[in-house]
């Protein structure tokens, strides 16, 4: 009988860690332990911003201050670089979660109402979580043959560039590759359903994004829809709702993920397209949760890390509740990336990078902005940020909410000069 079994090994290892540290009996099932870590170690955001890093180092460059002569990125090499990587991390989950005295299961585990069935085994427990990640969704009539039509998972492990892509979808896994393969030299297309690549950002950020991916190269189509799409031969074929058909070399589909609930065979437990939980991600059960994409709240692999140690944290006495609101959300483009946190207030404040004398030093920052939301006691309650490494900025407004800081206090931190971060200090000095 264990304390605690954890179902899928993604972020849910976190947990199943910090509880064993605790002294509880614990195990983690995985049905290929060579994937542990998840999609985002595997399949997703460590792999890519491998990628993009070194798209930022070759867009650098390119600059006419450089004297240049071929500048082509060793994809293959790249690739074999990053597989070492993701082999080494793998490995050191493993060291950490044997360390800790986490029983690893390899196998495929379904929860049902006598606990984690395994094909020859039963794993009781007290508490069972959760974590089984999500897949890439696809539109009917696009037939996936992984070769001409791919996913990101595929995307990731390309061993060449291709002359030619169209990607499917303008979310972050759409714009993150967009950047990627128009810095490279591909000629890249996006096509995305809507007149804009986004309905969420700012207004006045996505104008932003978009010219920027439009300075990158790539040829943006919006309003479009794919109706249908095959593979013939060594070329994507490809239909839209005007009527238009083309064939293209590489098309890549980034609609979108959905959850994965096939683990779910208890019908005590509540599926709706994802694995229904409360506010502290505990299922229609008693004691059996769910974290990270599967919950369908939010598909980021830090949301999973922090919920699952939010549910261990129940699980030991200390039940609080997680603020989804104040995890932070970034799309990593190029030169500037976007981040946003927390929710619009009553006031609106904003700042633009071309005042600080430090956009200068990388190309194109002068579009950027940094937009302050703050609620009617002028406590700051969101922002959005569209800068230099807008991923890593967006972690002072999270201490910021989650501080619970008014404008007044918060402007008592000295920023450093000069530094894309004093974009901050502007902003809350005109609140």
């Amino acid at each position: 009988m264990y304390d605690a079994v954890f179902v899928g090994g993604g972020l849910n290892y976190a947990g199943a860690i910090v509880l064993a540290k605790r002294g509880k009996k614990v195990a983690l099932v995985e049905k290929d332990m060579r994937e542990l870590g998840g999609v985002c170690l595997h399949h997703g955001c460590i792999p890519s911003k491998n990628l993009l890093h070194r798209a930022k180092t070759l867009q650098e460059i390119k600059e006419d201050t450089f004297s240049r002569h071929k500048d082509v990125l060793k994809f293959d090499r790249l690739q074999d670089k990053i597989q070492k990587h993701l082999k080494k991390s793998t490995n050191s989950i493993i060291f950490q979660c044997k360390s800790a005295g986490v029983d690893l299961v390899e196998g495929e585990g379904f929860v049902n109402d006598k606990g984690v069935a395994l094909r020859n085994d039963i794993l009781a427990s007290k508490y069972i979580i959760i974590g089984t990640g999500s897949d890439t969704f696809v539109p009917k009539n696009i037939n996936i043959d992984y070769k001409n039509i791919i996913t990101s998972k595929e995307a990731l492990k390309l061993k060449k560039l291709p002359n030619e892509i169209m990607i499917y979808g303008s979310g972050a896994i759409g714009l993150e590759f967009a950047t990627f393969f128009s810095i490279n030299g591909v000629k890249t297309t996006l096509v995305y359903r809507h007149n804009k690549i986004s309905k969420k950002i700012h207004p006045r950020i996505v104008d932003k994004i978009e010219q920027q991916l439009s300075d990158n190269g790539v040829i943006m189509m919006p309003n479009t829809v794919i109706t249908e799409a095959r593979s013939i031969a060594d070329e994507a074929e490809i239909s839209f709702n005007n009527g238009k058909k083309i064939k293209i070399e590489k098309l890549l589909i980034a609609t979108g993920r959905v959850p994965n609930t096939g683990v779910v065979q208890n019908n005590q437990i509540k599926v709706d397209k994802q694995i229904v939980t409360d506010e502290y991600f505990e299922t229609s059960v008693k004691n059996i949760f769910a974290i990270g994409d599967c919950n369908g709240k939010i598909q980021l692999a830090h949301a999973a890390r922090a919920e699952v140690l939010n549910v261990v944290n129940n699980i030991l006495g200390k039940k609080e509740l997680l603020n989804l609101s104040n995890i932070p959300k970034f799309i990593y483009t190029l030169p500037l990336s976007y981040a946003g946190i927390g929710i619009k207030g009553a006031k609106e404040t904003s700042f633009v990078l071309s005042y600080l004398g430090i956009s200068s030093a990388i190309c194109g920052s002068d579009i950027g902005e940094v937009i302050l939301y703050t609620d009617y006691e002028n406590f700051v309650c969101g922002a959005e940020i569209f800068t230099p490494n807008a991923e890593e900025l967006i972690g002072i407004l999270s201490t910021a909410l989650s501080a619970q800081l008014d404008v007044k206090t918060f402007k008592k931190t000295v920023f450093p000069h000069p530094t894309f971060s004093e974009s901050i200090d502007r902003v809350l000095r005109r609140v």
